[in-house]
């Protein structure tokens, strides 16, 4: 799991069945001991926890996870699952709300 910033939506026309009625979301790994952008990629995820754009969020890329989720047929490997408050790396607690 990754701490990321949301950055953006994705709107699609045409899409897998399996993505309908969710929102996907462009995310920017962050490094949680800065808090920073990392050079990273950024990232699709399907939303999970009603994120919105400027919210940190704890992005899972399990494919089990997302199993357990959606099911075995899914093609989802990237989940945002929880918006993240604040977080503590290296004795420096830091607040994102």
């Amino acid at each position: 799991m990754k701490l990321a910033k949301v950055i953006g939506t994705v709107w699609a026309t045409i899409k897998h069945p399996a993505y309908e009625g969710k929102k996907l979301l462009v995310l920017a790994p962050i490094d949680p001991t800065t808090g920073n952008r990392t050079d990273e990629d950024s990232k699709l995820a399907v939303d999970f926890i009603g994120a919105g754009e400027g919210d940190t969020v704890l992005l899972c890329e399990e494919g089990a996870a997302t199993c357990e989720l959606y099911g075995d047929d899914v093609p989802v490997v990237q989940i945002a699952i929880a918006i993240v408050d604040s977080f503590d790396a290296k004795g420096v607690q830091r607040r994102v709300v």
